[in-house]
């Protein structure tokens, strides 16, 4: 009776193996397949930030020595090669600040869009549209200034981006909401900050209403 019944057994193995193992075997190898795809990304991103690391840490040595021409080299390297890392929206603001202060503006303002566009970090995001924004006051471009200062930030920001559009405000002849928007700026900053001295400088300069 035993041996009937491991018969049995056996011949429905058989059976369902045969039924059911090439699915068996396919999804064991698509198992395997996908487990190597994934350790070999991991692999490949771990690289990738090496990389970049290394040019980046290049790049910062640089920019004692205001090489700009060797600054804008290594920043488009790794913005080019590693554009996913968290170093490339870093290379883009150190190539921006550079191409700017050469004179080159619209460089400076593709590189800080591509950092608004591209940084994964909500603060590297602040920084650029806050430079961009000063670019724009400086050419005139007040709507787009204010448009970039209107945009979502985060609040340890709000001081620096009021007090950016208060500039823009001025700029555009607009002393009151300038005003406004200044003392707003000065009870968003840090009280122990000399920064509230500055901001506090153009609300004096504005007069009492």
């Amino acid at each position: 009776m035993y041996d009937l019944q491991e018969q049995e057994q056996i011949d429905a193995l058989k059976a369902w193996w045969k039924e059911n193992g090439r699915v068996v075997i396919l999804t064991i190898i698509a198992f395997v397949v996908a487990a190597a795809g994934i350790q070999g990304w991991r692999y490949y991103q771990q690289s990738q930030a090496q990389q970049a690391a290394e040019l980046y840490g290049a790049l910062q040595q640089l920019v004692p020595e205001n090489n700009a021409k060797k600054i804008r080299e290594t920043s488009a390297t790794i913005i080019e090669k590693f554009s996913s890392t968290a170093y490339a929206p870093r290379a883009a603001l150190i190539a921006a600040k550079i191409n700017y202060q050469a004179g080159d503006a619209q460089s400076a303002k593709l590189q800080l869009q591509w950092g608004i566009d591209h940084a994964a970090e909500d603060e590297l995001q602040d920084i650029a549209r806050l430079r961009l924004a000063g670019i724009l006051l400086d050419e005139k471009n007040y709507a787009q200034a204010l448009q970039l200062l209107e945009a979502k930030h985060s609040p340890s920001y709000d001081a620096f981006y009021l007090d950016l559009k208060g500039d823009v405000l001025v700029a555009q002849g607009k002393p009151a909401e300038a005003r406004s928007t200044y003392q707003a700026a000065l009870s968003k900053a840090d009280k122990k900050s000399n920064y509230r001295d500055l901001i506090q400088i153009k609300l004096d300069a504005l007069g009492a209403k």
